[in-house]
């Protein structure tokens, strides 16, 4: 499948996002010479990076100790200053592919990692070719699945990981992206509130299309469920996965939740004359599936008695952009919500719904949500958004508050917080490395894993078999 087709008749922002257009991984064609970076991002210190030898052994003090999900090849999280950048060897055709399709995504403002760069021409010492880079920005706060299951995490985690990706499939189908690799692998989860989010971090088999068909859409759910219970079974087997668990329903809740919330978006109502008050209705429940509506397309049914009312979805983050509206906070949707609804029980407990809410909003963020967020201990600066701590703050303080049989102060909560809950979000040092072990045992183009001097003298290339694997 050739990548991003039509690309004429693309939104303009998608068909305009990159300089990089990708040749057919088939084709012969010569590879770099010389070393070169194309990047969305103008970090100097990218050029001082050791692009002369494997990724795999890169110094270690350059790489950052964060857990990574299952991949087929090399990856690897690298200080570049201040940011934290993904590095994933794979073929140039691969990297160039994938750097487009991600270019093309991130502006259509779907949920996905930002491409950096692409780095091809890259040679050893001995002037033998290297596979190229491709360098992503690590989404802070993120944790592939296997992380997530790590932890003492609410039996209904599973079914929350799969609803946030039943949504983030459907935005990524309402755009024209035919994933072709859906699975809890592909895709790196943030909390929002009580939920989860999920932002697309491999789309080396992405397409980026005008329109996708049912039987498009349709195959990426059936994949998507295929691969998911079997990643859950595997979890299962590794007695991570809690035991109530059903992998096979989980599976099954992936298919209707996506079903539910596509018909949701896209169905055409039918209303009497007198009804158009459903209209309104229609549009609030998108607006709590945190959905804009642009604009409605109306038109008489054949009958002359109805009123086919179809809405066009623009864009997800409804309450996320009313919350940076007002404050400059950019938080995930549901984590918007629960900051709007205590920004609302501030104006209210304060006497002042008839000032403009902006000026109650800078006074809430002055009063309320900075001080609160400051007292995050530094150890756990990164490891939880400050939107997600003051948002569990609260439901502590509410179970605080019912056991004691009246309001409990602010800061006494988060103090309780800090102390009771908040040392379960910390993977040690022994958690990650087995995290990471797992990592690198699904990768099958690592070469120089099997030049380590302790090994057992096993040579690839004198397996018949190894080829087979390699593919």
């Amino acid at each position: 499948m050739q990548a991003s087709s039509n690309i004429s008749q693309l939104d303009p922002r998608a068909a305009k996002a990159t300089s990089v257009t990708a040749e057919d991984e088939h084709d012969n064609s010569v590879e770099p010479q010389a070393l070169t970076i194309t990047a969305a991002s103008s970090n100097p210190k990218m050029f001082t990076l050791p692009w002369h030898q494997p990724l795999a052994t890169w110094p270690k003090d350059l790489l950052a100790n964060l857990p990574r999900g299952i991949s087929r090849h090399v990856v690897r999280f690298v200080h570049v200053g201040d940011d934290v950048y993904a590095m994933k060897e794979i073929t140039r055709q691969m990297a160039e592919r994938e750097y487009e399709i991600l270019r093309r995504v991130q502006k259509l403002e779907l949920p996905a990692v930002t491409p950096i760069a692409v780095v091809t021409g890259r040679h050893d010492r001995n002037g033998d070719p290297l596979e190229a880079i491709l360098v992503t920005k690590h989404l802070k706060f993120s944790l592939p699945y296997r992380a997530l299951f790590a932890r003492n995490l609410r039996p209904d985690t599973a079914e929350r990981l799969i609803d946030a990706l039943a949504v983030l499939m459907v935005r990524l189908h309402l755009s024209g992206f035919y994933w072709g690799d859906v699975s809890l692998s592909n895709v790196l989860f943030l909390r929002d509130a009580d939920a989860f989010s999920a932002w697309l971090v491999d789309a080396e088999t992405g397409d980026l299309q005008v329109n996708l068909t049912e039987g498009q859409r349709e195959y990426d759910i059936d994949l998507a469920r295929t691969n998911i219970i079997g990643e859950l079974m595997d979890l299962a087997s590794g007695q991570l996965l809690p035991g109530e668990v059903d992998e096979i329903e989980v599976g099954n809740r992936l298919v209707d939740r996506y079903h539910s919330l596509w018909s949701a978006l896209t169905d055409t109502d039918k209303f009497r004359p007198d009804e158009m008050w459903k209209i309104e209705k229609r549009v609030d429940k998108l607006n709590e599936l945190g959905f804009d509506v642009d604009e409605l397309e109306m038109k008489t049914a054949e009958d002359g008695k109805r009123v086919l009312v179809r809405p066009r979805v623009v864009d997800a983050g409804y309450a996320s952009r009313k919350l940076l509206r007002l404050t400059g906070l950019d938080v995930q949707e549901n984590q918007a919500r629960r900051l709007l609804n205590d920004l609302d029980a501030y104006r209210a407990s304060t006497w002042r719904e008839g000032e403009e809410l902006e000026i109650v909003a800078t006074d809430w963020m002055r009063e309320v949500f900075e001080p609160t967020v400051r007292m995050i201990p530094r150890e756990y600066r990164s490891q939880i958004e400050p939107a997600q701590f003051f948002h569990e703050v609260l439901t502590h303080r509410w179970y605080l508050a019912e056991q004691a049989g009246h309001d409990v102060p602010m800061a006494e909560a988060v103090k309780s917080y800090i102390r009771s809950v908040l040392p379960n979000y910390k993977l040690d040092k022994k958690d990650i490395d087995a995290l990471l072990e797992e990592a690198d045992a699904g990768v099958i183009d690592d070469e120089f894993s099997y030049n380590d001097p302790d090994d057992d003298g096993y040579d690839p290339d004198d397996d018949p078999d190894a080829a087979v694997w390699s593919h």
